[in-house]
């Protein structure tokens, strides 16, 4: 399925308007107001993801065809979903990307949505219903937030300077004890919400960033966005970011680039 940048823009603008109205509906009168479980990977899962992932299953296919894939949905339903879009369109979704701040009461989670075509997003949006700021991106047409082209100020050049993002979670011991104790850059941080974090990445209030392992619903909107703001991003070992539900990829990714080229020297000669 072919459309023009132009179009593809015109489709994320109203992407944008429906994910901003049923965050207002679903989420926010649920933050600190519903339970949470646990489930079999031990992440959580709360009443308004549940709800939201329901809503957006509706609605998103009156927007632009294609199967709806969900982080809260079953491997056999997640499964379906990749299948059927590996010959045309699908969405991927995560209702609340960053659940567990969600459900303590931390302002940085985000709804994250991807349209794709044949396994490849055209269209990202992740939204943060709390501070109202809405990040989205069209192949070919750039990316925004609240509609001001992205990044906001200009890339950091040497990774000495840089502000990486860090989640340790699944990075081997000689990486993380590199990283935590003679780190190459000049601070770090950890918000909880890869999404997010992948856009404020796209924004320049991150330099570089990286996590051990990723599902498809965290990356499938906010690696577009990076990369139509200008941003480069692989797995550890050189790969393609794109892989199915059930595949956990590593990321390295940086707002240029040329400090890509330097994050990734680094990480090769110290993973």
């Amino acid at each position: 399925m072919h459309l023009s940048p132009q179009t593809l823009l015109a489709h994320a603008r109203t992407l944008e308007e429906l994910v901003r109205s049923l965050a207002h509906e679903e989420v926010l009168p649920r933050c600190r107001q519903t339970e949470s479980a646990r489930k079999s990977d031990g992440s959580l899962c709360t009443e308004a993801d549940l709800a939201m992932q329901r809503r957006l299953g509706e609605e998103l296919p009156k927007l632009l065809p294609g199967a709806v894939l969900g982080e809260e949905m079953t491997p056999d339903e997640q499964a379906h979903c990749w299948g059927e879009g590996s010959k045309g369109s699908m969405w991927c979704i995560d209702p609340i990307d960053g659940t567990t701040n969600f459900a303590n009461g931390i302002p940085f989670f985000g709804v994250s949505v991807a349209w794709m075509v044949e396994h490849e997003s055209r269209i990202g949006l992740v939204h943060n219903p709390v501070t109202g700021e809405s990040f989205y991106a069209a192949r070919g047409a750039g990316a925004f937030l609240n509609g001001e082209p992205l990044p906001l100020r200009p890339h950091c050049e040497t990774l000495a300077d840089a502000v990486a993002g860090v989640d340790f979670k699944r990075i081997g011991p000689r990486l993380g004890d590199d990283l935590a104790v003679r780190p190459p850059y000049y601070s770090q941080r950890n918000f909880g919400s890869s999404a997010l974090e992948w856009c404020f990445l796209a924004a320049g209030r991150l330099d570089v960033y990286i996590h051990g392992g990723q599902k498809l619903w965290d990356y499938a909107a906010g690696h577009l966005i990076l990369a139509e703001a200008g941003g480069a991003c692989a797995t550890f070992d050189g790969g393609t970011l794109m892989a199915g539900p059930d595949v956990k990829r590593s990321v390295i990714a940086a707002t240029s680039p040329a400090l890509f080229a330097q994050w990734r020297n680094w990480i090769g000669n110290h993973g």
